[in-house]
């Protein structure tokens, strides 16, 4: 019988995450395809080293070390990477992509993301935090609805498209910032593309679930957020930078703004005595929208899938590609 030499897999994560992801069945799922072991460490030690050396493919995660070009050094025989988690752009030097097939698992988060963020435009278009607050007082108010409304939103990629085919059955209306999505996306999703300037003053609700970078950094800036109509609620599932968190603090201290965030930035979650944690209008979760522990276990089956592909001699699925990074987190 001839014997199958099983190529060399490096996992570099922590018990715990490395469990969170891969289940017993992934697990002996990964050792029929490859020689496995599993190293943790977010910094390049000497044991890493040591296992990179002869390592043909590596599962990384968020408690993974950084690595730019000394990475093809230290493994001269990797071809492959598989990463667990949203960040990709700064946790591996571009020029690595020449190089190595690297591959992630974008739609399992993306879904659980834009779960969340449905569950929070819903909480916050009803405005349940004010009717739980009104509970003691003789009158209730009457109470808004989200049905056949309008919603904005800052970003069209993968989580916004999620969120709306998610909400399909409210038929909302949706007002659309995103200057790099193609135009023909009007046609199968019921979103009108907008300027900045136009979704800002009409926005009641307004959603984030665009990526960070260099250009969207801040967007939400003090003299943007003003923009927002009185009473609006900005929900951000997307990255904390995205936003001027003072600023927003600031606003719905004054009672102007509402919000929902579950990023924060510069510090994530929000340290114990933030006021937002406990201020009148402000919904704050510990980013956990693409955590889902169902989310986890279909990213672990993707980039598993992805890695015997690869080994197969097959395209791979989820390659990220260096036109692509410019648009990522």
């Amino acid at each position: 019988m001839r014997c199958v030499v099983k190529p060399d897999l490096l996992i570099s994560a922590p018990d715990a995450l490395f469990r969170s992801f891969f289940t017993s069945s992934h697990q002996r799922r990964l050792a029929r395809a490859f020689q496995w072991t599993r190293i943790s460490g977010s910094a390049l030690t000497p044991a890493l080293r040591r296992g990179l050396a002869d390592a043909q493919a590596m599962i990384t995660t968020w408690d993974s070390p950084r690595f730019g070009d000394e990475l093809l050094g230290i493994a001269p025989k990797l071809r492959v990477i598989a990463h667990c988690g949203g960040e990709v752009k700064s946790r591996f030097q571009a020029s690595l992509l020449d190089t190595l097939t690297i591959t992630t698992a974008p739609e399992p988060m993306a879904r659980a993301t834009a779960e969340l963020a449905a569950t929070l435009l819903l909480y916050c278009g009803r405005n349940v935090d004010f009717y739980r607050g009104r509970l003691h007082k003789p009158s209730n108010g009457t109470p808004e609805s989200l049905i056949g409304g309008e919603v904005g939103m800052i970003g069209f990629g993968r989580i916004g498209r999620t969120l709306v085919d998610l909400m399909r059955g409210f038929d909302l209306r949706w007002r659309v910032y995103d200057p790099y999505a193609s135009r023909e996306l009007a046609k199968t999703y019921p979103v009108k593309f907008v300027t900045l300037h136009s979704l800002l003053k009409g926005s009641s609700l307004l959603v984030l679930t665009a990526a960070l970078t260099d250009e969207t950094r801040g967007m939400l800036s003090r003299a943007n957020l003003a923009k927002l109509p009185d009473g609006a609620c900005v929900i951000n599932v997307a990255r904390g930078g995205l936003l001027d968190l003072q600023a927003l603090t600031r606003e719905v201290r004054n009672g102007r703004l509402r919000c929902a965030i579950d990023v924060s930035d510069p510090n994530e979650p929000l340290r114990p005595n933030h006021p937002l944690r406990r201020m009148p209008g402000a919904i704050v979760t510990p980013h956990i929208g693409g955590g889902a522990v169902k989310a986890r276990h279909e990213m672990a089956d993707d980039l598993i899938d992805d890695l015997e592909r690869f080994f197969r001699g097959r395209p791979v699925k989820h390659r990220v590609t260096t036109a692509m990074l410019a648009r990522m987190t």
